[in-house]
């Protein structure tokens, strides 16, 4: 008795009273009846108008949320009503939705924990099933995107992500202002068709409020943008720029790696990846001896290694024009170096100029990083 006046104190529905309860132990289950109030009348579930009674269904069970590491079943026989507008309908409770064996309670409680543990370990710590906990999350999302408000938009932010094995890829758009940060929209592939969806979604309305675009080098998404958004300013994202060219550095010493292997020379170059390619001050003790010592020989490697760490000046320039300056002497200086994977690099930005600098006209305000 306890327990139902508890429910009918802080878990009421309007129209519905609770019981009784019948814990079972050999389950661990907490059976919980609910009877409709005398005289209330039940709900359409076409119009949501009510409507009188036609008859009642078996009884059904509905998960609750779990109390005292118990599952809570709502058990309640269905009415059908005889509605003028829909005809014979099962009337709408309003702890469920459709066909749903959980109550909305539960989903949204199920929803909340598969953000912090992974599905399965969702369904298991809460002894339900990794697909009534995909149902949850499906539920949640789909009410938040029915319920969601665009509003302006000023700066977005797009990247893809992998998804599967293979060259499979979503692209992810997300609002990246300070006052908010949210995911906006989520397509297949990462193709100009699928980009352009995301402009159909918005509409050319708040399209044109968009002032900001931070992406990668990746040829569709500048594509799309520079036909959509042509009056925003479009950044290069930071991070891309710093990642190529951790790649080229990582091309140049796997490559000299193996010619000094094979070559017969002692393999200075054997577990020195991450020292050149983390920041100075994420080096370990033993890192960043490794990386004096390696500093001592006149290699490729170590040129590359240099022309990266003289690279990361630029971000510490505040005026466009002084930081186009560095940039075109870095390249200046990269293309004299006879290493072609950073040679490559420098080609690249040289042709992405004005959009690196857009980082710097826009006050180094915006970062894909949150994608």
């Amino acid at each position: 008795m306890r327990l139902i006046s508890l429910l009918n104190h802080y878990q009421h529905f309007p129209g519905f009273v609770y019981e009784r309860a019948r814990h079972c132990a050999a389950s661990q289950t907490i059976e919980i009846s609910v009877r409709p109030r005398r005289g209330s009348r039940p709900v359409c579930s076409g119009c949501h108008r009510p409507a009188p009674g036609y008859d009642h269904l078996n009884q059904r069970g509905f998960e609750f949320v779990p109390l005292w590491g118990c599952m809570v079943v709502l058990l309640y026989c269905m009415r059908r009503v005889d509605c003028r507008t829909c005809g014979v309908r099962v009337e709408a409770v309003p702890w469920g939705i459709g066909k749903h064996q959980l109550t909305k309670a539960y989903m949204l409680f199920l929803a909340h924990w598969a953000r912090k543990l992974s599905w399965q370990e969702t369904a298991v710590s809460f002894r339900t099933t990794w697909d009534k906990v995909c149902q949850s999350v499906e539920y949640v999302v789909q009410w938040g995107i029915e319920h969601r408000q665009l509003g302006p938009i000023v700066a977005i932010g797009v990247d893809e992500i992998q998804y599967a094995k293979g060259h499979k890829y979503l692209t992810l758009v997300y609002q990246i202002e300070q006052q908010c940060t949210r995911l906006l929209w989520i397509g297949r592939e990462r193709t100009v068709a699928s980009f352009e969806q995301f402009f159909v979604m918005i509409g050319e309305q708040l399209a044109g409020q968009i002032a900001f675009v931070c992406s990668d080098m990746w040829q569709p998404y500048l594509t799309v943008i520079r036909e959509r958004c042509s009056q925003a300013i479009h950044i290069l994202d930071r991070f891309h720029i710093v990642a190529k060219m951790n790649t080229a550095l990582d091309q140049v010493r796997a490559g000299e790696a193996r010619r000094l292997a094979r070559d017969g020379y002692e393999p200075v170059l054997k577990k020195t990846r991450w020292c050149v390619l983390k920041r100075r001050a994420n080096l370990t003790r033993q890192q960043r001896f490794r990386l004096r010592d390696l500093l001592r020989y006149n290699l490729r490697t170590v040129r590359a290694y240099l022309l990266k760490e003289d690279f990361q000046q630029l971000w510490e320039y505040e005026s466009p024009s002084w930081a186009g300056k560095f940039l075109d002497e870095w390249c200046c200086q990269v293309m004299r170096s006879r290493i072609e994977p950073m040679k490559k690099i420098a080609r690249t930005l040289r042709s992405h100029r004005a959009l690196i600098l857009n980082y710097f006209r826009a006050r180094k305000q915006f970062s894909s990083g949150v994608v």
